[in-house]
């Protein structure tokens, strides 16, 4: 029998030395306390993330001076949330460096806490009567920090709710955490249009304007509170991390050695968010400037939308499964390219109308952010241990910036055509992106998350 080397001797171990894992009959209790950790986090996350877009809308007069042209209105309205999105690769690099150094569960808990109370400060701003441009300054400012701990959030709880699922059940485990996301979007939407029949809307003073839209933020931050609590009482870090890589710097190794792997993720990623912000952003915008539908219309519209997307999700992350994640992103992008962006332009050519929008809404939300379905489980799979975290996390939201300006790219199709028809071309390169962004990578359904040997990152 072989001699265990002595506790004293020099850990060598190298920067992707493979993790043990989950493999041999891992605890199912912690296993669903992870994955049910990963959906509560990631349903928080986005919860926070579409607050501005859905409670703000009937709201930014509070925030903004009353004299301002309806493009400046529009332009201050989308860096609210550009913001947040530019700040979360901030957090996924600064943040992925811990989980993948110190721990996930400790990490997370400091993401955590940070957004909550960002997004708890953000309920209590006070408006551009009391304040001046220091209003929306505030707001832009406080949302971006917010972003920097919500990109932290999802690049710990996401990789460690996957480290313990089991194989063959990834792509299902990953579209129940992902189909949070839509149903963040529906249940914000619902607890909109709730407030808009109970309060007054219309004008500075009213209800809704001066304090119903605080409701909503403190509710993100309610949660988050929950969310702390469940992490801090629940989850566990996947068993028997490699000390040995604690002093690294997973981001330049990141870089450094898999610059392809992060490049074809930011390719897939750049699409998916394109397909996202026109479907959270510029949709509800374009149904009340073009299709005239009122606030309450549009708030109904986006639920049904989003709610499609939610019930897809499961579905979608089983198909994956079945027929492979590189399979899957190929065909998808196609599916966006034809049906979504078809659906899109079909709904706005329709001429108006609540049976119409609610109609072509369900084919919006199946075939425009589907791609979130089994993404958590493919991002994952893609890196190995050693910069898991930090792999998925740069590679989820550094994808961000460039979608996140959607605004300024619509503004250069002025003249060339329609306003209302314009956000399709953005919707039909979102859908050329995917398919080459998944036929640029390999396959990853099999990836055994205990053994980095079988991690294509170089690939």
């Amino acid at each position: 029998m072989s001699t265990p080397p002595p506790a004293t001797q020099p850990q060598q171990a190298a920067a992707d030395t493979p993790r043990p894992g989950p493999v041999h009959g891992p605890d199912i209790a912690k296993v669903r306390a992870a994955v049910r950790g990963g959906t509560l986090a990631y349903f928080v996350d986005q919860f926070d993330i579409y607050l501005p877009i859905v409670v703000l809308a009937p709201a930014m007069i509070y925030f903004q001076s009353a004299g301002l042209s309806a493009s400046t209105t529009a332009m201050l309205s989308s860096l609210v949330f550009a913001s947040t999105l530019v700040g979360r690769p901030l957090g996924a690099i600064i943040f992925g460096h811990f989980a993948d150094t110190v721990g996930r569960k400790r990490t997370t808990l400091v993401a955590v806490g940070g957004f909550g109370v960002t997004t708890l400060v953000i309920a209590c701003l006070p408006g551009h009567e009391t304040i001046g441009t220091w209003s929306i300054g505030l707001l832009i400012a406080l949302r971006f920090v917010d972003g920097v701990f919500l990109g932290g959030e999802y690049t710990t709880a996401v990789p460690l709710a996957m480290e313990w699922s089991p194989r063959h059940k990834r792509g299902l485990y990953a579209s129940l955490i992902t189909a949070t996301s839509p149903a963040a979007y529906a249940v914000i939407a619902a607890i909109t249009l709730l407030m808009l029949q109970l309060l007054h809307s219309g004008d500075l003073h009213s209800s809704y304007v001066q304090w119903g839209w605080r409701v909503p933020f403190l509710i993100g931050a309610l949660l988050a509170a929950v969310l702390f609590r469940y992490y801090l009482t629940q989850v566990h870090e996947p068993p028997a991390r490699v000390t040995g890589e604690r002093h690294k710097l997973p981001f330049l190794r990141l870089v450094a050695k898999y610059p392809r792997a992060l490049g074809q993720v930011f390719v897939l990623m750049t699409g998916t968010w394109l397909a996202t912000n026109v479907e959270a952003a510029v949709t509800p915008a374009q149904l009340k400037a073009h299709l005239e539908l009122s606030s309450r219309q549009v708030t109904l519209t986006m639920l049904v939308i989003n709610a499609s997307a939610a019930v897809a999700y499961p579905f979608l992350g089983l198909l994956s499964q079945r027929i492979g994640r590189r399979r899957f992103y190929i065909g998808y992008g196609v599916t966006v390219l034809v049906i979504g962006t078809g659906s899109y332009s079909l709904l706005m050519t329709s001429g108006g109308g609540m049976g119409a929008a609610l109609g072509w809404a369900v084919l919006i939300g199946v075939f425009t952010v589907g791609t979130f379905g089994p993404i958590a489980a493919y991002l994952t799979e893609r890196f190995p241990s050693g910069v898991r975290s930090t792999g998925y996390g740069v590679g989820y939201s550094l994808a961000l910036i460039a979608p996140a300006f959607y605004q300024f790219y619509l503004q250069q199709f002025d003249g060339v055509i329609s306003a209302h028809l314009a956000p399709a071309v953005l919707l039909a390169l979102a859908g050329v992106l995917i398919s080459v962004g998944g036929y640029l990578g390999p396959e990853t359904k099999d990836v055994d998350m205990a053994d980095d040997s079988t991690v294509p990152a170089l690939s």
